[in-house]
């Protein structure tokens, strides 16, 4: 017929007879490669059967696939053989003598751990849990929030800003905007979430953390409602016979507002006051900012640092080492 497939039958028949002789996965590999591989001789043979005549490429071709297709199935049966100990003149693929091998497994981190509990928590009190971008405009970061451009919480030195009126999110009081812009009341949202301030980095301080924000807007909702939900909550999270307390407090967004302290022992054992976060009924400045009549629905809102959380909880004394990445700290939790 042709030279080319004369030479395909050649190869093809010489493939069967080298295969015979394969007694180790080994010696299997090398034959794979030097046959069935993208550079093999079958598939290199292959690829010249576009140089044939039109009249015979259809016959050329099956006779072609069918050579390789032969060699294929037989170094198939090969391997099969081969994995399950049925050849084995090169010796067994395993020591069965030796002591297991321990998986090493990993876990969720720390704080990942924290927000699975936290929107659980959330989840069995009836909140929608929400998610919001990281870069942000100042609309739904600070005006839609009514915080003016005199308020230091706008301040360049105090915020990643990208350009004149873009940044990375300084709160995830941002999806409070977000979600009553979307929808109207009623409103139960839980949003978990990074945000970014360039602060110091400290023990206690870093650039980059995680917030969770929780806001409520319904007809006739109060503070008490707030500290209910926030008591709930820390119970939940901490333990019933930890103690906490509203301090009075001033933000923008909320009017009143105040800050949540949690009474925890030091390294010395002594009893003081730490802040967790802040909270308060929703200002009417921003329902109107996002077109919900402030005569009509009430809310509220807090936000709390899920670091602290966590510190707070399993007695972790420095934020850092959340993210060191030192497994023999990450293997604590």
């Amino acid at each position: 017929m042709s030279e080319i497939l004369e030479q395909f039958k050649k190869v093809g028949k010489q493939a069967l007879a080298d295969l015979k002789g394969i007694d180790s996965l080994d010696r299997l590999e090398a034959y794979r490669v030097k046959y069935l591989s993208r550079k093999g001789e079958l598939t290199g043979l292959l690829g010249q059967l576009g140089n044939l005549p039109k009249e015979i490429k259809p016959q050329a071709g099956k006779l072609a696939n069918q050579i390789k297709n032969e060699v294929q199935a037989a170094f198939n049966t090969c391997q099969e053989a081969l994995a399950g100990g049925k050849a084995s003149s090169s010796g067994p693929l395993f020591d069965v003598t030796l002591p297991g091998r321990q998986p090493q497994l990993g876990s969720r981190h720390v704080i990942m751990q924290v927000i699975e509990e936290l929107l659980e928590i959330f989840g069995r009190m009836g909140f929608e849990v929400g998610y919001g971008p990281e870069i942000e405009d100042e609309r739904h970061n600070f005006i839609a929030l009514n915080i003016p451009p005199s308020h230091p919480a706008r301040d360049p030195l105090d915020n990643f800003y990208i350009d004149d009126s873009t940044l990375l999110r300084s709160q995830t009081s941002t999806m409070q905007i977000r979600e009553m812009e979307r929808r109207r009341p009623p409103i139960r949202l839980v949003a978990p979430g990074r945000v970014f301030r360039p602060d110091a980095v400290d023990a206690t301080h870093m650039y980059m953390f995680h917030q969770i924000e929780a806001l409520v807007v319904d007809e006739g909702v109060s503070m008490i409602d707030l500290k209910t939900t926030i008591d709930q909550f820390i119970q939940a999270f901490y333990g019933e016979k930890l103690q906490w307390r509203f301090r009075p407090s001033f933000f923008p967004f909320t009017e009143p507002s105040a800050e949540v302290d949690l009474l925890l022992k030091d390294k010395s054992g002594r009893e003081k006051w730490i802040e967790m976060g802040g909270c308060g009924m929703v200002d009417p400045n921003v329902f109107e900012a996002v077109g919900i009549d402030p005569e009509r629905y009430t809310g509220w809102a807090f936000g709390f640092g899920i670091e602290r959380l966590a510190m707070r909880k399993y007695g972790i004394s420095d934020i850092r080492w959340l993210f060191e990445n030192d497994l023999r700290f990450l293997r604590q939790f």
